[in-house]
């Protein structure tokens, strides 16, 4: 006989293991489904000092951990497996495995992320938290005043080049065009920020470092291919995130940028389907915002099961 799930959460991040810390506390038979390791993109940060009772700061591996023993403690499950398929239109819903098979729940939480997108440099992942970072909000203390580079010219670009602006001595913002693509709001605030350096009709050829930390940025003009070297001691790519949705296959309704259509109810266009954290819709992802959305989940999966 097949084993049914009262909840499996498909994703073991902030907002995930929050998720599966209620639910399990409310007496639910709670999976949650992990591809890698604990924690998503939050182990990729060294210290997060904006979560709430953490005065000092706490390292991302760290928090995740903890969030994970706490779920576990109530009695929820960790499978380490990757979902390749879903069926999520059935009152028991079926989620295909790659080692495991066919899983079932009667709900299901998808807390699988966004990644940042890459520049694809030879030497990107190698500096991946050594002067490379891809969340001003949460690496840009290490450069207080210091030289840092931003790449991208939309809404998050130039958010992250004025929250830097607050925190290093020189900005400098590349982008591949020569006009910003972020809105107006933006526009008055970074024009005068004096200490942000525009970099039109570049883009990021090399990254150079010295000792294993970044060192400086080779740039390329798109129109002249002039070649320029800025000396920085960070680079903040920002040129968007690619939600994990992939294994969907077009299920769920998803916004323009593939992200899964979902308000602050978390509830997504299936009943008994919740997404939650970076994958859905929202205005500001951070780890605070995931794991409230993990909480609102697994009260309206308790309400859905209970009908």
């Amino acid at each position: 006989m097949k084993h049914i799930y009262d909840v499996i959460i498909i994703g073991g991040g902030p907002a995930g293991y929050t998720a599966a810390l209620y639910s399990a506390r409310a007496g639910f038979d709670t999976l949650v489904l992990e591809r890698m390791s604990v924690g998503g993109q939050m182990t990729l940060t060294d210290i997060i000092d904006n979560y709430p009772g953490f005065p000092q700061g706490i390292d991302g591996f760290t928090l995740s951990m903890s969030m994970q023993q706490g779920a576990e403690r109530f009695g929820a499950q960790t499978m380490y497996d990757e979902v390749v398929s879903v069926d999520l239109h059935s009152e028991v819903k079926e989620i295909e495995t790659a080692m495991s098979g066919t899983l079932y729940a009667r709900a299901v939480v998808i807390a699988t992320g966004a990644n940042p997108r890459q520049l694809g440099l030879v030497n990107e992942d190698e500096l991946l938290g050594q002067g490379i970072h891809y969340c001003a909000h949460c690496d840009g203390r290490f450069y207080k005043d210091k030289v840092a580079v931003v790449v991208g010219g939309g809404n998050s670009a130039v958010s992250d080049a004025l929250y830097l602006s607050h925190l290093c001595k020189k900005v400098y913002l590349i982008h591949r065009r020569d006009v910003l693509r972020a809105t107006k709001i933006y526009h008055d605030p970074i024009m005068k920020a004096e200490n942000i350096e525009f970099c039109y009709n570049s883009v990021v050829s090399k990254v150079e470092a010295e000792n294993g930390k970044v060192s400086s940025v080779s740039l390329i003009d798109v129109k002249t291919n002039e070649k320029r070297e800025i000396e920085c001691d960070g680079v903040f790519i920002s040129i968007g995130r690619k939600p994990a949705t992939d294994f969907l296959n077009d299920q769920l309704e998803l916004d323009s940028s593939g992200y899964i259509v979902a308000d602050e109810s978390t509830k997504t266009s299936i009943d008994g389907v919740f997404a939650v954290g970076d994958v859905r819709t929202k205005v500001l992802r951070q780890v605070v915002t995931a794991v409230s959305d993990g909480a609102v989940a697994a009260h309206f999966a308790e309400e859905y099961l209970s009908r």
